[in-house]
């Protein structure tokens, strides 16, 4: 008897650590971005201090550059669990969550600096809340900024007439598609990974996206203008699986909110050397930034943000009216 008594005594300090061992959470973070991106350096550092503040509770695994498959491949195994964390494109979640559209429209943020402040404060929350809120499985914590997506293609773009005709890759979502069309041009849906090699094809005549974007994944090789068009200026939501956040103690959440919202900050610093050192060496590899007009591509658009603002008249309107 006394002999299986101490059998148990011995056993309990290693079930203790067994149990306190399932406790520990490995979050695996994916990224479309390579290593070294503002948004996957930002999600690093992030990663790190809820490490540390957890007591090694939660610990993280990177997958920068795609490695885990494109963004709408992350956000269905993040759907499931396979995957527990991710920064998603807006373009992905609009046709899930449609509030989020609002962001998508062309032209609706008169420069970076508006579009930061309203996703600082009510407005931005209440978006996280509606994608965290609906069907799509996910939690959204925070935003990165997107950058200021402009035009980038193979012959310049010096006005709206220039494009008129031209097939331009779009992220897919019809509200892309039907902004770039109402300019003149042909929007074509195609992941990020196939720009590169349908622009060297002539498959597409252009492309779109911010600075960094075009210089990390190469596509200034194939397309030397880069017209400023800021048609979208985008955050991007980090989010988290449903089923891993259900997963954590209430502490935990709070900590990881609060991990994410710092993280925010932080990619914001880490975006803004990105975007000016990026503009430097495209600029030293030959590619010519154009100066536009915004107006004609603004009203030419007009019809497209009536389209698809209609049912958010009022948080257009809120938006306008952040100064």
């Amino acid at each position: 008897m006394d002999f299986k008594r101490t059998l148990l005594a011995a056993a309990l300090p290693f079930t203790l650590a067994l149990s306190s061992a399932a406790q520990a959470l490995e979050i695996k973070f994916a990224d479309i971005h390579p290593a070294g991106y503002p948004t996957v350096v930002a999600e690093e550092n992030m990663g790190k201090a809820l490490t540390k503040e957890s007591n090694g509770e939660l610990t993280f695994k990177y997958f920068p550059g795609g490695v885990l498959g494109s963004e709408k491949e992350v956000v269905e195994q993040a759907q499931v669990g396979a995957i527990q964390m991710t920064r998603v494109s807006l373009g992905i979640v609009g046709p899930v969550v449609p509030d989020v559209n609002v962001f998508n429209l062309p032209f609706v943020f008169r420069d970076q600096a508006h579009m930061r402040k309203v996703i600082d404060g009510a407005i931005g929350d209440e978006i996280l809340a509606k994608i965290t809120d609906s069907e799509f499985g996910l939690v959204a914590l925070a935003w990165m900024d997107g950058g200021t997506r402009n035009l980038y293609t193979k012959k310049p773009v010096r006005k709206i007439e220039d494009l008129k005709g031209m097939k331009v890759r779009v992220q897919g979502n019809p509200l892309f598609i039907d902004a770039f069309n109402a300019m003149g041009a042909n929007g074509i849906a195609m992941d990020t990974g196939e720009i590169f090699s349908a622009l060297q094809t002539g498959v597409i005549d252009g492309a779109e996206n911010n600075p960094p974007t075009l210089l990390e994944h190469n596509h200034y090789q194939n397309a030397k203008y880069y017209t400023l068009t800021e048609h979208l200026i985008l955050p991007e939501p980090i989010v988290m699986s449903k089923i891993t956040w259900n997963k954590l103690t209430p502490a935990q959440q709070v900590m990881v909110k609060n991990a994410a919202k710092a993280a925010q900050a932080d990619e914001r610093v880490l975006w803004d050397a990105k975007s000016a050192s990026s503009e430097t060496k495209l600029k030293a590899a030959g590619v010519e930034f154009i100066t536009v007009d915004k107006k004609p591509f603004y009203d030419a658009t007009a019809a497209v943000r009536a389209k698809y603002g209609a049912p958010y008249a009022d948080i257009i309107a809120r938006i306008d009216a952040v100064q």
